[in-house]
């Protein structure tokens, strides 16, 4: 597969689009501000400091989507013909769930405008909360969905749902159950390259209640309680991401979070 934002020689490059047909394009990306429950209720019920956060946050991934152009360098400037920012409050889980749609007549898509809405949606959200709430904390921004263009459409949940269900693996000191997927809060777990192999098992699904800490060291000590094959991820060679970003043992974990543990060079 060819990088398009590099040229023969390496370099970063602007994609020429001018002999692209334009066509209807469009694209959906969301993300979620994590906060304590009274944050929560304070935004619920207006009562936050600066006021009216959840038209606040609207407008400022509206006009993030308008401005991409100046913040990602080798984005092209768009007309932009539908931008709409949508926020879900979630208190079971003490979250806002943002979701962004941008949609125009062009030749380029427009994922990357959605994603920035997202997020500048969501840092405007911790920007007005942040006076009574300086725990909240931004994750899971991704793309939902994209029509148009050469490369066809896309779905998450398509992608996701054509992945080999979680199965029992087995490994050289017997068989290791990972467990079935836990309808109450739980942290997903995935073993890449040859750390899958030497674990036999590529994926584990952990209840929240069964960490004495909900952070990875808690993760880590529940998965050694399952079994000594685990005891291998204590190994300080061995890498962690929480939801695709690099984290360390003190890390924090939460509900529906997927952390992947690897060795320090993989492939996947």
């Amino acid at each position: 597969m060819q990088l398009t934002h590099l040229n023969a020689r390496g370099e970063a490059n602007m994609v020429d689009v001018g002999d692209k047909q334009a066509t209807r394009r469009e694209a959906v990306a969301s993300g979620r501000i994590l906060m304590q429950p009274q944050t929560l209720k304070l935004l619920t019920e207006g009562a936050l400091p600066k006021g009216d956060v959840i038209a606040t946050a609207r407008i400022a991934g509206i006009q993030a989507a308008k401005r991409t152009h100046e913040l990602i360098p080798l984005c092209h400037s768009l007309a932009l013909s539908k931008v709409a920012i949508d926020f879900e409050i979630d208190e079971q889980h003490g979250c806002v769930h943002v979701e962004a749609m941008c949609r125009l007549s062009g030749q380029t898509g427009v994922e990357m405008e959605a994603l920035t809405a997202v997020s500048v949606a969501c840092l405007t959200l911790y920007d007005m909360c942040k006076a009574v709430d300086k725990s909240m904390r931004i994750e899971a921004v991704q793309l939902e969905s994209k029509q148009g263009g050469k490369s066809g459409d896309y779905r998450r949940h398509d992608v996701e749902d054509a992945v080999s269900p979680i199965v029992t693996g087995t490994s050289a000191t017997g068989e290791v159950s990972i467990g079935e997927r836990c309808a109450s809060p739980c942290v997903r777990v995935k073993f890449l390259a040859e750390l899958r192999e030497r674990l036999g098992v590529s994926e584990a699904v952990i209840g929240l209640d069964e960490m004495e800490t909900r952070d990875i060291g808690g993760l880590k000590a529940a998965l050694a309680k399952r079994s000594d094959v685990f005891a291998a991820l204590s190994d300080r060679r061995t890498l962690c991401a929480v939801n695709q970003v690099m984290a360390n043992d003190s890390a924090p974990v939460t509900d529906d979070d997927e952390v992947a543990f690897f060795p320090p060079v993989t492939g996947g």
